[in-house]
């Protein structure tokens, strides 16, 4: 599938001051660029090599760099590529791309050089992906799976779906074609035992699609509790800056304060709220309001509870409205005379209740772990070996799941054995456009528009 194109280029770093910078060439004229820069040239040196050089423009020397060699098909885009290592600034590296582009390169789009690489063939487009999510990953869980897709274990996963459906697609065929030699006596039942089977593997394979939301983007989590419980001195600790104002009068915060923090390998998106009370301040009644939606649009919510006060029935209220969804319990002011014992908050039905002190940062590891277990352990977690499929992949396992499930209605109706190769070939297309195997260009364009420009 390698097409020949004009030679690109692009500063292949994050931009700013840094020890190192890298120019990134790749393209049929990768080497002959290269070597109209540099004091001394590179065409003629192997693959996977490094040599010192200086890059020149007329007879001004601009940097001395090494200059990374990778010949085609042994390089990421699986042509001829060159990556010129400079000195990290930003104006140096920019200088050098200049070079690069006035001896005839040509300024690389958004992701071009990792689409380069899914069209001729060095990755397949869910690897592709993974590129960028690996890039992108903001924790641990993250990575894993970025990892583990760009390893191929999506893909794997995939191409047994497609030539288990392709097999029973020939064999219809082939049945339908050659009578006497094919009998489909039968047939209908081991094909729906087969489809029952492919069924099962999509369904787990979606079971981790709202999982790598959470792990690429981060766990939509609300603040939620009365007024002056804490709320918002939890947010400035997981924030570690002032973000929200703590003050000793009750009700200051009125509207939704967002911010994305790591809590140890986790990513939250937080949001401090406005304490839920009864109040005749028509601005605070909106910002009451807009705490509950946001509670219950969350994925998460961490429940303040001022431990240095007894129990209220306002407290009570809250604990059984966040107990339909996942709620970590916080009994905050951990620190003074407490007057609420866990046993009592698990006695109003919550499950995760946690000792914990906003002011002096108590119980932060234990709020760790907790939201570990919750969402990357038992019922979220061993799902495909840290897999997690994204919306464009979901799409097409639905697509495929749903084909399946017609094929079945037509089994159950005692339908002709070609009615199930229409429904059957459906399944393959729609698998294919996860790999990229029966994709349509203007989708692979869109998926490659979101990438970093040097990637």
């Amino acid at each position: 599938m390698r097409e020949e194109r004009d030679t690109i280029a692009a500063i292949a770093t994050a931009l700013g001051e840094g020890g190192i910078g890298i120019v990134r060439i790749s393209g049929p004229e990768a080497l002959r660029i290269a070597d109209s820069i540099l004091d001394r040239p590179v065409s003629e040196a192997a693959g996977y090599t490094v040599h010192y050089r200086h890059v020149k423009e007329q007879s001004l020397i601009l940097d001395e760099v090494l200059v990374t060699v990778f010949r085609a098909p042994h390089s990421f885009t699986a042509e001829d590529s060159v990556e010129i290592n400079c000195h990290g600034g930003l104006y140096l590296l920019q200088a050098v791309l200049n070079a690069v582009l006035s001896a005839g390169a040509r300024m690389a789009e958004p992701g071009e050089f990792s689409k380069r690489a899914f069209l001729n063939g060095r990755m397949d487009l869910s690897q592709a992906e993974a590129v960028m999510d690996l890039i992108q990953a903001k924790n641990s869980h993250a990575l894993r799976a970025a990892v583990n897709q760009l390893d191929g274990r999506l893909s794997e996963k995939i191409h047994l779906l497609r030539t288990g459906i392709l097999d029973e697609l020939a064999w219809i065929e082939a049945a339908l074609d050659d009578p006497e030699n094919y009998d489909l006596t039968g047939y209908p039942h081991k094909l729906e035992e087969r489809i029952h089977g492919f069924i099962q593997s999509l369904e787990e394979l979606l079971r981790t699609a709202d999982n790598g939301k959470l792990r690429r983007e981060g766990i939509p989590t609300v603040i939620l509790g009365l007024p002056n419980a804490g709320k918002s001195s939890l947010m400035n600790l997981l924030t570690r800056e002032e973000s929200a104002i703590v003050t000793e009068i009750a009700g200051t915060t009125r509207d939704i304060l967002t911010e994305q923090v790591r809590l140890g390998e986790l990513t939250l998106v937080l949001s401090d709220t406005a304490g839920i009370r009864e109040s005749e301040d028509r601005i605070e009644q909106i910002g009451v309001a807009r705490a509950k939606q946001a509670a219950a649009a969350a994925a998460l919510i961490l429940l303040v509870l001022d431990a240095s006060k007894p129990l209220c029935e306002e407290e009570r209220a809250l604990l059984s409205y966040a107990a339909a969804q996942h709620t970590i319990v916080l009994l905050n002011k951990a620190d003074l005379s407490q007057q609420i014992s866990k046993e009592e908050i698990q006695n109003c039905g919550a499950a995760t209740v946690l000792s914990f002190s906003a002011r002096r940062g108590d119980g932060l590891e234990a709020l760790e772990r907790a939201v570990t277990a919750l969402f990357f352990g038992g019922e979220f977690d061993n799902q495909s070996e840290e897999l997690a499929i994204n919306a464009r992949h979901k799409e097409a396992l639905t697509e495929a799941k749903e084909s399946l499930h017609n094929v079945e209605a037509s089994i159950a109706a005692g339908m002709p054995e070609d009615f199930f190769s229409i429904d059957l070939a459906a399944a393959y297309r729609a698998l294919g456009t996860v790999t990229g195997d029966s994709v349509e260009d203007d989708v692979v364009n869109r998926i490659f528009e979101k990438f970093c420009t040097g990637k």
